[in-house]
């Protein structure tokens, strides 16, 4: 697997995540840096994100993504889309509930855009834990059966808190 990376385009309101090769926790301190800039804008009138070149994602960059989702959805009235075609990751996102709140297109994205690498982030042991009981408490919120899934490692990192 290739290690990942999450590439972006922005315009006037449009925004691109892309992300590519086995996109993991060590890469949403840098995941959450970019969605708070789009979270500070006034106008989104798009966003995509391209997941035709990711090969795995963790469940707490899928809850950072559904925390972008339900941003979207409430700030903006927008419903971000999801374009992938990896079976086993389209499965994940159905698993979790993704298809409430994205729509999600097993299909090739269409036109290419130049997009740039975001540089990673190095967060504080603090801080990780703290996005992926986030990330994690997201999950349960867009679907109330990932509970049962999650409930230790949650449990885990409250009483580490």
């Amino acid at each position: 697997m290739s290690s990942g990376k999450i590439l972006v385009y922005d315009d006037a309101g449009n925004y691109l995540l892309k992300l590519t090769g086995d996109v993991r926790v060590t890469l949403c301190g840098t995941l959450n840096r970019h969605m708070d800039m789009i979270f500070g804008s006034r106008m989104v009138n798009q966003v995509v994100i391209d997941m035709m070149e990711a090969e795995c994602l963790d469940s707490t960059t899928l809850g950072i993504l559904a925390k972008l989702g339900f941003h979207c959805r409430r700030e903006y009235g927008v419903d971000a889309k999801i374009f992938c075609h990896n079976p086993s990751i389209l499965r994940m996102l159905e698993v979790m509930g993704f298809d409430e709140i994205f729509d999600i297109f097993d299909q090739d994205i269409g036109k290419s855009v130049a997009t740039i690498a975001l540089e990673p982030i190095t967060s504080e042991d603090a801080e990780i834990r703290r996005q992926v009981l986030e990330a994690h408490k997201t999950l349960i919120e867009l679907c109330p059966e990932n509970n049962a899934q999650f409930y230790d490692l949650i449990n885990a990192l409250e009483s580490s808190s």
